[in-house]
């Protein structure tokens, strides 16, 4: 049984990475399908703990921190983003990063609506699930939590957090690799506290449209 339970714990994380790694390079890759992989693989590794295994703590769930603390922190990450990382990192490497894929939405509220949805689902609960909720957990249990460890581990998701937007430029990747960085570094303060991270992706990237829908970039 134990060396059953060993395989398992070894093998499923290592199939459902590279079942996300062969969907990328075929192309079809999609963070709401990887989401969905690394849920199924927790749940095969985890059983009935596998959404505390993601860091979705029942005891964290409180309306205070969700939608008061972090609105406030998305409201300063993003202002950060925008007055310093954005021209920082454009005088840096010489290229504006690339908004082009949102131009389309500009002033358009049904199509905004419909991306606003859409960004909770795949970018706010998606990508946090996928890359703090498992990937972060995954190395942390195969590489434990000495400080070098969780520096490496958040260094390396963070620039493959950054790769996984090179529709935005070497810019925007460099600056969403930030991000992650600064997203796993709350995860890690927060003991795990994934429904924190969660609304504080949903907030930023709220706080996003709003500007993309203005023109405002």
């Amino acid at each position: 049984m134990m060396k059953t339970n060993v395989l398992k714990s070894t093998l499923t994380p290592i199939v459902a990475l590279l079942l996300c790694v062969a969907l990328y390079f075929l192309g079809y890759f999609q963070v709401l399908f990887a989401a969905l992989i690394v849920i199924a693989a927790s749940g095969i590794e985890y059983g009935r703990g596998l959404f505390t295994s993601l860091g979705f703590q029942r005891h964290r769930l409180k309306a205070l921190n969700l939608l008061v603390v972090a609105p406030l922190v998305a409201g300063v990450m993003f202002a950060l983003y925008l007055y310093v990382l954005i021209p920082g990192i454009t005088y840096l490497t010489g290229q504006p990063i690339d908004f082009s894929a949102f131009k389309v939405y500009e002033g358009k509220l049904p199509a905004i609506l419909g991306l606003f949805v859409y960004i909770w689902a795949s970018a706010a609960f998606g990508e946090e699930i996928l890359f703090r909720g498992y990937l972060m957990r995954q190395f942390i249990k195969f590489f434990g939590d000495s400080r070098i460890a969780l520096i490496l581990n958040i260094i390396l998701l963070s620039a493959v957090f950054g790769w996984i937007h090179a529709y935005q430029g070497i810019t925007g990747q460099i600056i969403t690799g930030i991000i992650g960085t600064t997203m796993a570094t709350i995860f890690h303060f927060r003991k795990y506290d994934l429904w924190f991270c969660i609304a504080i992706h949903g907030f930023f990237d709220t706080i996003a449209l709003v500007f993309m829908y203005y023109g405002i970039q």
